[in-house]
């Protein structure tokens, strides 16, 4: 396969690993996903992820799919950067995906690793080279070992690191340090993204942060970016952190989809139900949900 032309762009800050709004039929919802999409934009977002695991990919078809990388990305125009999430358990069908959103306008792909063959370092290797060598916008490698039945440690991010256009990774354990080995082992061959801890992530040296909570607060969750990556106020960093942790253990763990739709629809904005298999949250949790709206202050307003 002949080499394509790789298109430069950098990934900085804050980005949303965006939910998918469903109607009250359970139908996506355009009309309310453009309008999440201008309201992270205006918020201060640095950047969006539709199509990943908070975004319920492996529940939508591929019409539906399609239907959102169309809405997010004419929405964004050109705006902030447009990640597109394009795993697969088929390196023909991430290829297919990562190519389809690069003609449909994305600015890079997210691509987890096969999810259930549980493949070598080598097939690994060669599952991320055949992508890369297929198509012309950066991709931004996942590491989430507890939905991907894959741990991508440092050493093999540094081999995965020597194929061009593999320049970034979303880093989410709670091995923080991780961060500081990949950038000590890969340099400026593998941009580093924090996933669930974002605070740690930038005070060891990360680049961004593709956030679940920036769904909900992209504004304050933006600002601690930048607080601690460009003006390295730290200590002002980390208490905007802590006030917000409440929110960001709130959607961790299995929560992540339910608890951010839960958040949204307190908010004001028509997030929907989840998809099964999974259901909405209980009485109680999103009461607790309810409960951390108020304390914040949190509203969806345009």
């Amino acid at each position: 396969m002949a080499a394509r032309i790789r298109m430069s762009k950098s990934f900085r800050g804050t980005f949303t690993v965006m939910i998918t709004p469903f109607d009250a039929e359970g139908a996506v919802d355009v009309k309310s996903l453009a309008d999440l999409t201008d309201w992270q934009i205006e918020q201060g977002i640095h950047g969006l992820v539709p199509l990943g695991s908070t975004g319920e990919f492996l529940s939508l078809s591929q019409d539906e799919r399609d239907a959102v990388i169309e809405t997010v990305v004419k929405s964004a125009a050109g705006r902030v950067p447009v990640l597109i999430g394009t795993g697969a358990e088929d390196t023909r069908e991430a290829l297919r995906l990562s190519r389809e959103a690069e003609a449909m306008g994305a600015d890079g792909v997210m691509i987890i690793p096969p999810y259930y063959s549980t493949p070598t370092d080598d097939e690994l290797v060669h599952h991320y080279k055949t992508i890369a060598a297929g198509i012309g916008i950066p991709i931004m490698v996942y590491n989430n070992p507890a939905t991907a039945n894959v741990d991508l440690k440092p050493g093999i991010v540094a081999r995965i690191a020597e194929i061009d256009g593999c320049d970034y990774i979303k880093e989410s354990t709670l091995e923080v340090t991780r961060v500081r080995d990949i950038i000590r082992l890969c340099g400026d061959r593998m941009t580093v993204f924090g996933g669930i801890l974002g605070f740690e992530s930038f005070v060891e040296g990360a680049a961004g942060w593709v956030a679940v909570a920036s769904n909900v607060a992209p504004g304050p969750l933006s600002r601690l970016f930048t607080l601690v990556a460009d003006e390295g106020r730290i200590n002002e960093g980390r208490e905007l952190y802590l006030n917000y942790l409440p929110l960001i253990e709130a959607v961790g763990g299995q929560r992540y989809v339910a608890g951010t739709k839960s958040l949204l629809n307190h908010m004001g904005f028509a997030a929907g139900d989840p998809r099964p298999p999974r259901l909405p949250l209980p009485a109680d949790a999103d009461a607790e949900m309810a409960g951390i709206v108020r304390s914040l202050g949190l509203t969806f307003t345009r």
